[in-house]
């Protein structure tokens, strides 16, 4: 079943063009940060993997690439590709290559004839996040979580000087990214089932600087459900009820707050099988935001165990064809070819004209084996 998952940063567009405050930053377009940056992002967006290596390497031959934050930009969308195409040998002998993150080299004021009266790390928060996590691609988890959270001390070290300084866009951007942090960590310790930590580590946020963000506590509700502990579950979705009358939404708009209002509700009715009513708070998930793809995933599911097989198939189709770019995932994918391996006699015929359309629409990094053909 899908769960809310930490929105992944997916691209490593600089830290100097977005945390910084827009109305006094030098930038007025992403090309302005660094050579053709628009066009990587675009290339990303769409997820054409292949063709931003095929463009970075063509920057580099043709020596496109003048100042070192460029050359980084650059370096970090390629070690993007790489990761997304799965090809994580790589990625670490890309990695290795620039030694320490933190080395002085990659800071402006090593630059003063490039940088004048610039200062800090030109290095992309992406590129450390990547950094972070590429050893558990490689079997060695313990050396991820190190890393993951010597980030989040690093991320934590930048929110407190931002705010010292009164920059105020800047320290937003960085408390977004030690969300982000925190929520790897968490999800990393849950997929080994270690719901001790998990609990210790987010109360701990809960009573420091998480504790206005509705999210979060959701995340403690799903981890006390995990354990069984249903009292304790509701009470943590009950907090975020309240949260919303008093109009703390942390960086929830007002949809997102009342979506996961609804989910958290939905996955209480869940424990206790009433389906029924689970698939109404994901219909009014659905109605608010057509793209939940949480919502759709799971009401599909709740009417396949409701027996509605047929319906339930057609929940995941709409998506796919409405709302390709969010509902095209692996997870939704494997659960169609379940429902239709379920529901036809002639099942495989079914899932290669998937497997064909998918191939069609879907970016390079999708996973095409999860059709089961």
């Amino acid at each position: 079943m899908a769960t809310d998952s930490p929105p992944e940063d997916s691209t490593p567009a600089a830290d100097a063009f977005i945390a910084g405050d827009p109305l006094s930053s030098p930038f007025g377009s992403l090309n302005d940060l660094c050579y053709e940056l628009s066009s990587l992002q675009e290339l990303a967006t769409r997820g054409s993997w292949r063709s931003i290596l095929d463009k970075v390497s063509r920057a580099r031959k043709l020596s496109l690439l003048q100042k070192p934050h460029e050359h980084l930009c650059y370096f970090s969308y390629n070690v993007l590709a790489l990761v997304k195409l799965r090809r994580y040998g790589e990625v670490s002998e890309e990695l290795a290559s620039l030694e320490d993150l933190d080395h002085s080299i990659y800071q402006y004021e090593s630059h003063p004839d490039v940088y004048p009266g610039r200062s800090g790390s030109m290095i992309p928060f992406a590129l450390r996040w990547i950094h972070a996590e590429i050893p558990l691609k490689l079997g060695k988890r313990q050396e991820t979580l190190d890393r993951l959270y010597t980030l989040l001390d690093f991320v934590r070290g930048r929110v407190d000087e931002k705010e010292s300084k009164g920059l105020r866009v800047s320290a937003d951007v960085w408390k977004r990214r030690e969300v982000f942090v925190v929520n790897s960590i968490i999800s990393h310790h849950l997929s080994h089932k270690e719901f001790g930590v998990c609990l210790s580590f987010t109360r701990h946020l809960l009573s420091g600087r998480c504790r206005d963000d509705p999210a979060m506590v959701s995340k403690l509700g799903c981890i006390q459900l995990q354990i069984g502990d249903l009292e304790g579950a509701k009470e943590s979705f009950e907090l975020v009820e309240k949260m919303g009358k008093e109009e703390r939404l942390g960086s929830l708009s007002e949809i997102e707050f009342k979506n996961l209002v609804n989910r958290n509700k939905a996955l209480v009715y869940l424990v206790g099988k009433d389906y029924v009513s689970a698939v109404r708070e994901y219909e009014e998930c659905i109605e608010r935001d057509g793209s939940d793809v949480v919502a759709l995933n799971n009401k599909a599911l709740c009417l396949m165990y409701l027996r509605d097989l047929s319906d339930s198939i057609k929940v995941l189709e709409n998506a796919l064809e409405r709302v390709p770019t969010v509902a095209l995932n692996e997870t939704v994918v494997v659960n169609l070819c379940s429902m239709y391996e379920l529901a036809y006699v002639n099942h495989s015929d079914i899932k290669r004209t998937l497997s064909n359309w998918i191939a069609r629409v879907a970016p390079d990094d999708f996973d095409s084996s999860c059709t089961r053909i």
